[in-house]
């Protein structure tokens, strides 16, 4: 079925501090005729994402000698890091103090310590590394381009591209090929990054020539057809799960139903409408001198929504150095709210991503980003040659004037939503940073695509305990002390008794030993260990919640409420093979966030080391899926018996770099208490 409409809207954007307003009018024909490919390119490994995920995949592709496709929507590699703008690391402690990650991680933290002789160059107080997202592609590309020398491998790097279309064979178990719509600025057309994503992406995902764009059709296929074995992989190693949706495999998005997996589940329904907020980062430069500040016209909208949040966090310095990415000059020391920095002084950057700020947080039907299932049919997506990315527009543009505002409010803002009148004061001595030399690189600076917290989530194959799919959950990771009668309290007898018997099941050799009774086993002291594990990461279990109301910037709205109690700390986790193994198609792999997790567990599944271990994962499984002539599925179908080729697929990774657990993994280890 063919979907014709149009939708018009005012898009007013801030091009370094002057104001430019447009009229933007999309004819989305969604199931237009495909063009003729321009040409065909011959893959073994098709990553789609060139976040740190889709990197890390290409990267151990590329070592062991095979020939990678790397497409991305944006011109820059390195997604949160870089396009995403939020390049400050999230690490936990104990990890970085042992320096226990992959090995391209490893380099990659290397080189951003050898380019500026120090890995924080922003002086930040969230993290041990803060630099400029523009270095942080630069960086990845030379890793890329060593990694094809070393191995002796071959990149396409496709940037500006995305993918519109997939041949799937008759019996649903094969992606044969893949359409992709490379575009570039005809000869007289603004340059690429003038416009924001809200104003582009659906010229991006049509196969028709624009004012703005030209087209190339490109065809991605195997590189080798013979034999029976999957020829070549397809990665979705992409922000949302487009691949995922596009080839319509099982997947979660948002809450899950609470259950003994999942107890502390906001809901008691699956809320496919409330996945974490996602956000617009931005830059600005701290100035000598007071700068004119003009107000956005869409400011007055989003003004209600703007906070500090806690009293701890009300204080503009301490705002500004928690993400600052540059500080050629050191100023005074300074405490407030418990945490120590230096003052910010002319010429510091900071990149903003604040929770009441520029986190945009819908959460209902009528203004969530990310579409569901249905939402993509009734849209026409799921139809051959429908697909445009499976992003509302509006949503976007939207987040994009709410981080506009947040600035504004930033520098000339004097209400706070959540602490009262009296506590934001003006600070004038700030300028937004914009231009495509910008640490953004973008006229408009705004970051080239949202960094997302949250996308669609796979239900991995049928396993042994889990018969409707397998998934990590909450409880497979969480800190939590499910002692707190909260749980007896809320959760169905049935519900209560079963989490009680799996959280027994996690402390089995106490539970066995006589340590601990069974009833008693309810305060954890690890996260599950997976026989198939095939990376790790650590961090908190961190939400950004959705908002109840729509629009999510009205005046009083609050967050859902509940999603914050599934919030805290984590154990040190692993990546499961099956995680990254959807249902139906033989040769896809999914990395990043779009692997089998929870809603809750995805909380912590969603940093930068995890992405790269996932990548790194996903690059060496199918590395090794085709060497093997092994489809991945076929390495866990007999858990929990013992696979053979699986322990080979886990020692390599090990021999590589990759760890698969961290130290002393084991079930007769139960001291994890030490992890911070």
């Amino acid at each position: 079925m063919k979907h014709r409409h149009k939708v018009a809207f005012s898009l007013t954007s801030l091009i370094g501090l002057n104001l430019i307003s447009s009229l933007v009018i999309f004819d989305e024909v969604n199931a237009a005729p495909p063009r003729t490919p321009d040409k065909s390119v011959n893959c073994e490994i098709l990553v789609v994402g060139g976040g740190l995920s889709g990197v890390a995949t290409a990267y151990e592709g590329l070592l062991a000698g095979r020939t990678v496709c790397l497409t991305e929507i944006t011109d820059w590699l390195g997604g949160q890091i870089s396009a995403q703008g939020t390049s400050a690391l999230d690490e936990r402690p104990t990890q970085r103090a042992l320096k226990f990650y992959s090995r391209g991680y490893l380099e990659l933290r290397n080189r951003i310590g050898r380019k500026y002789g120090k890995l924080n160059p922003g002086d930040c107080w969230v993290s041990e590394s803060c630099f400029l997202p523009r270095d942080a592609h630069t960086i990845l590309t030379q890793m890329l381009k060593d990694a094809e020398k070393q191995g002796q491998g071959k990149l396409q790097w496709f940037p500006n591209t995305v993918i519109k279309d997939l041949e799937i064979a008759a019996d649903g178990k094969i992606i044969n090929s893949a359409i992709a719509i490379q575009h570039q600025p005809p000869k007289g057309a603004p340059p690429l990054n003038t416009f924001t994503l809200s104003q582009s992406i659906e010229d991006a995902y049509r196969y028709e020539n624009s004012s703005r764009f030209t087209k190339t059709i490109v065809r991605f296929i195997p590189k080798a057809t013979e034999g029976n074995a999957p020829k070549w992989y397809v990665v979705d190693a992409s922000e949302t799960g487009e691949i995922i949706a596009l080839a319509d495999v099982p997947y979660r998005l948002g809450i899950d139903a609470r259950s003994y997996l999942e107890p502390s589940a906001s809901s008691t329904n699956n809320d496919s409408y409330c996945p974490q907020g996602f956000t617009y980062t931005f830059t600005m430069e701290a100035t000598k001198e007071p700068q004119p500040q003009t107000m956005p016209a869409f400011y007055p909208q989003y003004a209600p929504y703007f906070s500090y949040e806690l009293k701890r966090l009300a204080n503009f310095d301490l705002v500004f150095t928690y993400r600052r990415i540059w500080s050629p000059n050191k100023g005074k020391s300074e405490k407030f709210g418990g945490v120590s920095f230096t003052a910010p002084t002319p010429g510091d950057i900071s990149m903003q991503n604040w929770t009441w700020g520029n986190d945009y947080r819908p959460g209902t039907a009528q203004d969530n980003l990310i579409y569901n299932r249905q939402q993509l049919q009734a849209t026409g997506q799921l139809e051959p040659g429908g697909w445009m990315g499976g992003l509302r527009t509006e949503a976007l543009h939207k987040a994009e004037e709410n981080a506009l505002s947040f600035y504004y409010w930033l520098v000339a803002g004097t209400t706070d939503s959540q602490l009262g009148d009296g506590v934001k004061q003006q600070q004038p001595n700030n300028r937004f940073v914009s231009g495509l030399n910008s640490p953004m690189g973008t006229i408009h600076g705004l970051s080239k695509y949202p960094y997302m917290r949250e996308g669609r989530r796979i239900i991995g194959r049928p396993s042994w305990g889990q018969a409707e799919g397998f998934s990590i959950g909450e409880i497979d990771i969480s800190r939590r002390d499910y002692n707190d009668e909260y749980y007896s309290k809320t959760l169905p007898a049935d519900m209560y008794r079963q989490l009680r018997a799996a959280v027994a099941g996690l402390e089995a050799i106490s539970v066995i030993d006589g340590k601990v009774p069974p009833d008693k086993a309810m305060r954890r002291t690890r996260s599950t260990i997976f026989p198939d594990a095939v990376g790790i990461g650590h961090y908190a279990i961190d939400f950004h919640p959705c908002m109840v109301n729509s629009p999510p910037e009205a005046p009083g709205n609050t967050e859902r409420p509940g999603e914050r109690r599934g919030a805290g700390q984590a154990y040190p986790f692993q990546i499961a093979l099956r995680a990254m193994i959807p249902q139906k198609i033989d040769n896809l792999l999914v990395g990043g966030k779009s692997i089998a997790t929870s809603h809750i567990a995805a909380a912590a599944y969603r940093v930068h080391s995890f992405e790269w271990s996932s990548g790194a994962a996903a690059g060496t499984t199918a590395s090794f899926a085709l060497k093997n002539a092994i489809a991945p599925y076929q390495l866990v179908d007999d858990l929990p018996k013992q696979e053979p080729q699986l322990e080979a697929l886990k020692r390599l990774l090990q021999q590589n770099g990759n760890p698969t657990a961290f130290p002393d993994t084991s079930i007769f280890n139960e001291n994890w208490d030490n992890w911070k």
